[in-house]
């Protein structure tokens, strides 16, 4: 995480916009989420946005911007090619996944394209899915929309606050005890990551 934070500060401003911006936008549009998640980016921009190198209020705007109209490219693209898209390699691997996202969207609706907005893999997969269902466009931008505007303020301002707080503590405690609490932290998310992933495979 450090070494993409230090590559994405080393840009000038306008790129860090583009490239936060595009990696949302790829990750719903292109199924570029199982490369990078676009909540990496959207963070990373949050922290870029605390040490002064851009705006947070333009990073929020531009990742919100990013994630709706991601959505919608993918819902056309389910839409449109869904059936066929459907038999490419990375999809068929994730056939199982694929499934119980399918299921997911036809037992909650509008309100999935809400919730999958903060899970990674339906992030990546629910507005092609729901494309492929062919849910009412209007009915789909509504919770699209929605969900784009929690998620992406959300994991910024996220991105924003560690960003100010690992400032914070390593001007009180020095640089070694704040580099000892992040790894804590760090430690603790990836164990409830974990823990999220096995309980999710078990309900499979």
């Amino acid at each position: 995480m450090s070494s993409l934070l230090d590559s994405l500060v080393d840009q000038r401003a306008v790129w860090v916009y583009v490239i936060v911006g595009l990696v949302v936008f790829a990750e719903d549009a292109l199924f570029f989420g199982f490369i990078l998640p676009g909540e990496t980016a959207a963070i990373l921009g949050g922290v870029a946005a605390s040490l002064g190198h851009v705006s947070v209020l333009w990073m929020s705007v531009i990742v919100v911007a990013a994630a709706i109209l991601g959505d919608t490219v993918g819902y056309e693209i389910g839409s449109r090619w869904g059936h066929r898209v459907l038999r490419v390699k990375v999809l068929r691997k994730r056939q199982k996944q694929v499934e119980s996202a399918r299921a997911f969207i036809a037992r909650r609706g509008g309100p999935a394209v809400f919730l999958g907005r903060f899970i990674a893999f339906l992030r990546a997969f629910v507005p092609f899915g729901a494309g492929v269902a062919h849910m009412h466009y209007r009915k789909f931008l509504a919770y699209n929309a929605a969900g784009g505007v929690v998620w992406g303020v959300g994991s910024v301002l996220l991105g924003y606050l560690a960003g100010n707080s690992y400032t914070m503590i390593e001007g009180a405690l020095g640089k070694w005890a704040a580099i000892a609490i992040g790894a804590v932290v760090v430690a603790g998310l990836l164990a409830w990551v974990i823990y999220r992933r096995v309980r999710e495979r078990r309900s499979h």
